[in-house]
């Protein structure tokens, strides 16, 4: 099947032994994206709808894949495909209404075009960034594998997309677990303008798949007979046999990349030449000349697709804008989810180290939760880079405790596939630091995919963070505020052994995205008395650990504890409060401590500059201004990177700086 497939390459079809009924079920699946793309093209003239991605030219390949696979199987669509959402009997109602940004939408009009998905109709959509689906489908082709379903995941890319490293993370962590996915590449010689010789330095993508040990098959992407067989058989032999396998389809864009850009950049004689190759024409003309649609059945399918359109058209356009409901956006944001706080059963304590309390917390809640799964570098045998699992494979099972490929994007992604599929998922990066290389998918899928469409995102990953240990500037930074900025997160940050337990569980318990932070210099030099049964704090809530009326310091994590010395080695008499959460944060518990002591400093780890502190400051500022007997004060580390040299990290630090500002707030 691998065959040279060029623009000169005929198209020739072979019935393959399938019936007319499967012939012609092809043949009206394929008339309704082109149909669709034909009226969609008129109104963007009229200006009815904002912007149009169109797949002409392009349609064999979704129609062959979506009528191959089972209706359960789930299939993570681009921006051309789509066929796979008229494949899969969405109401074109609803479908024109998406497209509109009416509220009936798959987004209520918070999204465009093919940016949704659908649970019932087991479609994953995509985001802007295109190759994060890869790792997405991953995720759910683990959820079959872990769940013994005899089911495939199919993905599609398109040949500029592959040039994303979310493209190489997908398929590699794919071929390392023999995820049953297949990851489908539209090669249509164009990453918008950019051609193809100017993407890659290779000819075909058949080329690429061996490096991954994994199978490739080439097939003629405008030749739905083709493209159907070839995924048909494909799926029935990975439900069996689960795998990986990249399909190249070779096809060519008639339109431009979005309809305003145009085709001005391809040679006019490769359009050419392309269009005779039209996958609805030439599929058409076969039908005919072979006798299994007749003129007449013809005209009547036409008619019959072209009403259903204006149908749905007419549908859609009758209803009004979408209305702000600022309430309702709120509320969106996340998975309807109550939290009530659990004591633990019995009164039996034990001291714990930091560590330890986040190891008893991750074991217990594997224990209580059967579908979570853990993901990270070196957390099976090896027990992690500072030993927090250490000895869970051997409890729980490789299944469960999964060692990864080094590729954060990719693991991050995976979570999200498999709580698609109902699991919940922790992720664990080896530093905080490492998670640049995952941003994407947090700050674009976890903390967007509930407000856009509906889906929540069951992931917890895993932050360990924090300078004084001499680790330099890439193990030792507090990259917090990176995402506190983000919409759609939840953020908790332990200061000790009891609320490092406690907010973990909480946050493994809650369907929803939680960045987990955990200072690694408090790993082995806290320890506290802790309750040995599960238990969980309450998020969104701060803790006074410290009472006073001089003044308050608000502050988190290892601030905590700087605090603690400053006020005992000065002698000063203050409020500490630990926000423990910092998404969302207690504004009730600040303005109390403001209202009582009128003085307030802000110590926080992180860089002074644009960190949460800031934030908070403002906030105080502005609505408890009246309460306030001297100006909101903060302090920070320097803003540099983390030096490594200890005396230079002291100096980095805020500690010395803090208690200067400490006495000039007392002495206001």
């Amino acid at each position: 099947m691998n065959r040279d497939i060029t623009a000169t390459t005929p198209v020739t079809f072979e019935r393959k032994g399938y019936s007319d009924e499967t012939l012609l079920k092809l043949y009206k699946s394929l008339l309704v994206p082109r149909k669709i793309e034909e009226k969609m093209l008129i109104l963007l003239r009229q200006g009815k709808i904002s912007k149009w991605f169109s797949g002409w030219g392009q349609e064999a390949i979704s129609i062959g894949a979506v009528n191959a696979l089972e209706k359960d199987e789930f299939i993570l669509p681009m921006h051309r495909n789509l066929g796979i959402f008229t494949g899969r009997d969405i109401p074109l109602e609803k479908l024109f209404a998406q497209f509109q940004g009416k509220r009936s939408g798959f987004t209520k009009g918070r999204d465009r075009s093919f940016h949704f998905g659908s649970r019932e109709h087991h479609i994953v959509g995509m985001i802007s960034h295109l190759g994060p689906q890869l790792a997405i489908a991953d995720g759910i082709g683990l959820a079959h594998k872990l769940s013994k379903e005899e089911k495939v995941t199919l993905v599609f890319t398109g040949d500029g997309a592959s040039s994303e490293g979310d493209f190489h993370e997908g398929l590699n962590v794919a071929a390392v677990w023999k995820l049953p996915v297949i990851f489908v590449v539209e090669h249509n010689g164009y990453g918008l303008s950019t051609p193809s010789e100017e993407q890659f330095a290779f000819r075909y993508f058949t080329e690429k798949g061996p490096g991954y040990g994994m199978e490739t098959i080439r097939v003629d992407g405008n030749n739905v007979i083709e493209m159907y067989d070839c995924i048909k058989n494909l799926a029935e032999d990975i439900r069996k046999n689960p795998r990986p396998v990249l399909v190249e389809a070779i096809t060519f864009r008639m339109r431009g990349h979005e309809e305003a850009s145009g085709t001005k950049y391809v040679p006019k004689e490769l359009m050419e030449t392309w269009s005779l190759k039209d996958p609805v024409d030439n599929y058409e003309k076969f039908l005919l000349e072979s006798d299994v649609l007749s003129s007449e059945e013809k005209e009547k399918i036409h008619a019959k697709i072209k009403s259903a359109i204006n149908q749905g058209l007419d549908i859609a356009f009758a209803e009004e804008a979408a209305k702000p409901n600022t309430k309702e956006e709120i509320a969106d944001l996340f998975f309807p989810f109550k939290q009530n706080a659990i004591a633990p059963k019995t009164d039996q304590k034990s001291e714990k180290r930091f560590i330890d309390a986040i190891s008893d917390a991750l074991s217990q809640s594997m224990e209580r939760y059967p579908n979570l799964i853990l993901m990270g570098q070196d957390i099976g045998e090896y027990g992690g880079a500072f030993k927090i699992t250490d000895g869970f494979k051997s409890k729980f099972g490789a299944d469960r405790v999964r060692n990864t490929p080094l590729c954060e994007s990719a693991i991050i992604g995976a979570g999200l596939g498999l709580s698609i599929k109902g699991y919940k998922a922790m992720v664990e990066m080896q530093f905080a630091d490492f998670v640049s290389v995952g941003f994407n998918q947090i700050v674009n899928n976890l903390a967007k995919i509930h407000y856009r469409w509906g889906q929540n995102a069951d992931v917890v990953v895993r932050m360990p963070t924090g300078a004084g240990v001499a680790a330099g500037p890439f193990h030792s930074q507090s990259n917090e505020a990176w995402f506190f900025h983000t919409p759609g997160l939840k953020i908790v940050y332990p200061s000790n052994p009891y609320d490092a337990k406690g907010l973990l569980n909480a946050a493994l318990e809650d369907p929803n995205p939680y960045l987990y932070f955990e200072h690694k210099a408090l790993y082995r030099s806290l320890t506290a008395e802790i309750p040995d049964d599960y238990y969980t704090v309450e998020v969104g809530k701060a803790n006074l650990v410290a009472v006073g009326h001089e003044l308050s310091i608000i502050t988190y994590g290892m601030g905590v504890h700087w605090a603690k010395t400053a006020v005992l080695e000065m002698g000063i008499d203050a409020d500490i409060l630990d926000l423990r959460t910092l998404l969302p944060w207690d504004e009730e518990a600040v303005k109390a401590t403001v209202q009582k002591t009128g003085k307030v400093i802000f110590l926080q780890e992180d860089c002074l500059t644009g960190g949460i502190g800031g934030e908070i400051c403002a906030w105080i500022s502005e609505h408890c201004f009246e309460l306030l007997d001297a100006p909101v004060m903060r302090e920070g580390s320097l803003d540099t990177p983390v030096p490594f040299a200890p005396n230079l990290e002291k100096n980095f630090l805020p500690l010395e700086r803090f208690k200067e500002k400490l006495l000039k707030l007392r002495n206001y």
